[in-house]
């Protein structure tokens, strides 16, 4: 090993009294998987050398999906690099980032992980687009001065480009100051105010000055200035909480001065801010006055209704064959011939009451005549999924009010599956889920709908049994547990397609096509979602496998990247291909806290981009399935899922998905028709700066009576029309004709 050009090479050494820096963009690299090649003492002698600054299969390694790889770099590390140190007791470890997961092992002992591995108790998490700084005890990390180290990365790829990629692994002594950061931590539940955390990696004390300014983004003004004298050491984090009005669009800026070095930590952050009115306490129905079933198929439906509670519910004339919950508004029964049923729905409370004229259509094509809303549980437990996490989920659903704006739908996606089919080839859920059947009817009872998810290949996306040729068993288990909802996803499909060397559209028509059949069959309505892949464009031919609606994009992640790519220019085009009970699907929302598993964290986009995501999401009259924790839902996060003046424009009645008539700079206009004779209309800034704009020259009408903002509910004055659209922000408005 000696011979290799880059052992003891320091790339950069500086010779400066300040601490030094060692840095090496080589390594000696081998794909596989083996925990021993952690050890200092492996025979690498063989591997091929790589650049650790590039991803593997840029560099003619295969690009293999769910792969290992495995990285080992020999470096000499000076004794000399803390010299100058204001602290001796760290050596910090910057490694590249890691497309998905990593494992960092100094001498065979691990030192640091980014991300979670498949075989985490917690369930695989990525971790590609996290910093991966790992310090390391000076007296007790198992370093060895002026003598050869051996640093070994363990790399997991789930799919596409794999290994380590964006820098050269750096070795430096930090100054106390480099080991401060910062962190911003809002509360909007009650009195709104946001805490500010300072705190430190390293045992040295650091001191300095820190001030925060809330400032009034839409006037520009100083709200409030606070200034504090801190003292910071590692265990000791300051805190220091800042008061805003939930109700005014505020920013944050918190900067440190640290008095010895003179470096500046600043942060901004735009504190979430309330548009939505407060609802009545007095009874208020948020649904479309419809509902669609199948003859013979089970009537689920929960009528939507705000307001105090205890509330009664009651019907002037309930239709042969139904039920109606008193306590709770929800809907069952069966009615066995096509027809329209049109009857009035009271709900009243202690504060007043208010009446519904609802129609319940029976006829062969009535799945889905608004978009489902509800939630998924992908966004926020992935794989860790379980029967409680499914009903802890429910009862917030309800105890929070999302089940009162229309959120009926329950749905599970991967991680339900046993290990091994019965021998008759039935598929059973796995130990995590005791009883699914008593699970569903669980939720049947309150009136809610479940959702369950499969793959047509072997296995799922997450390595669980898929369909594939058990399709009509398949189909049948889950009608006799009771599902409403069936989530297709495409994943390990792509190998049949391969075998038969056959890639037109056909070979993505057959396997839903043949689930269809099947699930068309059963007893029972259920919802058919069909999955991203199968040449990606399934909005062309997903009405000719009766699908109610069909991904338009790749998978969409809480960032404005995603939400400008899936969001705006994947959906410009395509309101052709949607019609009442087959909607486009431009994947789930990703406001609230997600994360994959069991460490969530808040959405990565700002408040500006979160009112962005539901109005565009509206307008384009997609699936509403949050993705969020409901239990940790904050008011801010509430308040924007149950706008029912918003939510009414997913569920208008008229079907007609939105599309952008406007585009110029960074501004774009999004409208479609609504059932009452209006227009919805979305003005997006999708730009890095303010705009200012005369919304009435954008409003694709020649006359108009009155424009309302849905956000604020209020309807809006002639002055009111020329304003300022936040950069990713945007208006949203309702004109009336």
């Amino acid at each position: 090993m000696k011979n290799l050009f880059f052992v003891a090479l320091l790339a950069l050494v500086g010779l400066q009294a300040k601490a030094q820096t060692v840095s090496v963009s080589k390594a000696l690299f081998r794909q596989g998987d083996e925990m021993n090649w952690a050890k200092p003492d492996v025979d690498d002698a063989s591997w091929s050398e790589i650049d650790i600054t590039r991803q593997w299969d840029k560099q003619g390694f295969p690009r293999n999906n769910h792969a290992y790889g495995w990285y080992r770099i020999h470096v000499n590390i000076p004794k000399s690099l803390l010299g100058g140190a204001d602290q001796q007791n760290v050596v910090l470890f910057q490694l590249p980032k890691a497309d998905d997961v990593d494992e960092c092992y100094l001498n065979g002992k691990l030192i640091g992980a980014t991300g979670r591995m498949p075989t985490d108790p917690a369930g695989y998490f990525c971790g590609v687009d996290f910093v991966r700084d790992y310090p390391v005890d000076v007296k007790k990390g198992g370093i060895l001065w002026d003598a050869e180290n051996v640093i070994a990365v363990r790399v997991y790829n789930r799919g596409g480009s794999g290994g380590l990629f964006s820098r050269p692994l750096t070795i430096s002594s930090p100054r106390a100051a480099d080991g401060l950061s910062m962190s911003l931590t809002e509360e909007n539940n009650g009195r709104s105010h946001c805490d500010v955390e300072i705190s430190s990696a390293y045992a040295s004390a650091a001191g300095g000055t820190f001030v925060a300014t809330l400032t009034d983004r839409q006037t520009g003004a100083v709200i409030s200035t606070l200034s504090k004298k801190l003292s910071i050491k590692r265990g000791r984090p300051m805190r220091v909480s800042v008061p805003y009005d939930k109700r005014r669009m505020c920013l944050l800026t918190a900067t440190y001065t640290d008095t010895k070095t003179g470096k500046i930590l600043s942060e901004s952050k735009q504190l979430k801010y309330i548009l939505t009115p407060a609802a009545p306490v007095t009874p208020r129905f948020n649904n479309a006055p419809v509902y669609g079933v199948r003859p013979g198929s089970p009537v689920i439906y929960r009528f939507p209704v705000s307001g105090e509670k205890p509330m009664k519910f009651t019907s002037d004339y309930l239709p042969e064959g139904l039920q109606l919950s008193e306590s709770d508004g929800a809907l069952s029964g069966r009615i066995d011939k096509p027809c329209e049923l049109t009857f009035t729905v009271t709900a009243e409370n202690a504060r007043g009451k208010a009446s519904q004229k609802f129609t319940l259509k029976v006829g062969e094509h009535m799945i889905g005549l608004t978009p489902p809303m509800g939630w998924n549980s992908w966004n926020c437990w992935g794989l860790s999924i379980s029967q409680e996490k499914v009903m802890s989920s429910t009862q917030a659903l309800i105890d929070k009010g999302l089940a009162d704006y229309g959120y009926g739908y329950i749905n599970i996606d991967d991680g339900w599956e046993a290990e091994e089919r019965n021998l008759d080839g039935t598929i059973e859920a796995n130990a995590k889920f005791p009883s699914m059947k008593g699970m569903i009817d669980w939720l049947h009872e309150r009136g809610l709908k479940f959702g369950i998810y499969s793959s047509p290949g072997e296995t799922t996306c997450g390595g669980y049994l898929g369909s594939l040729g058990h399709e009509k068993q398949d189909a049948e288990v889950w009608n006799k547990w009771g599902v409403d909802y069936l989530k297709y996803d495409w994943c390990s499909y792509e190998r049949v397609r391969e075998q038969d060397n056959d890639w037109g559209f056909a070979s993505c028509m057959r396997p839903y096509l043949l689930m269809q059949k099947f699930v068309r069959e059963q007893p029972r309505d259920i919802f058919y979602s069909l999955g991203p892949l199968g040449g990606t464009q399934v909005y062309l031919w997903g009405l000719y496998c009766d699908g109610n609606s069909w991904r338009t994009a790749q998978d969409i992640n809480d960032t404005w990247a995603s939400i400008l790519d899936v969001g705006f220019r994947q959906q410009a085009g395509k309101a052709q291909y949607s019609s009442v009970g087959h909607w486009n699907d431009p994947d789930m929302l990703v406001v609230g806290k997600v994360g994959w598993g069991s460490s969530l964290r808040e959405t990565r986009l700002t408040p500006d981009e979160q009112y962005t995501h539901i109005t565009l999401w509206t307008l384009l009259a997609s699936n509403m399935l949050i993705g969020c924790d409901i239990a940790q839902m904050d008011e801010f996060t509430l308040n924007l899922l149950c706008n029912n003046e918003v939510n009414a424009v997913n569920q208008d009645v008229l079907g007609k998905q939105a599309d952008r008539v406007f585009k110029e700079g960074d501004i774009e206009v999004w409208s479609r028709p609504l059932a009452d004779g209006a227009i919805a209309v979305g003005i997006f800034n999708v730009g890095d700066k303010e705009q200012q704009v005369d919304m009435k020259s954008l409003i694709p009408a020649e006359t108009t009576k009155t424009v309302r903002d849905l956000w604020r509910q209020q309807d809006l004055t002639a002055s009111e029309l020329v304003c300022t659209i936040p950069a990713h922000g945007c208006r949203y408005l309702k004109v009336f004709l």
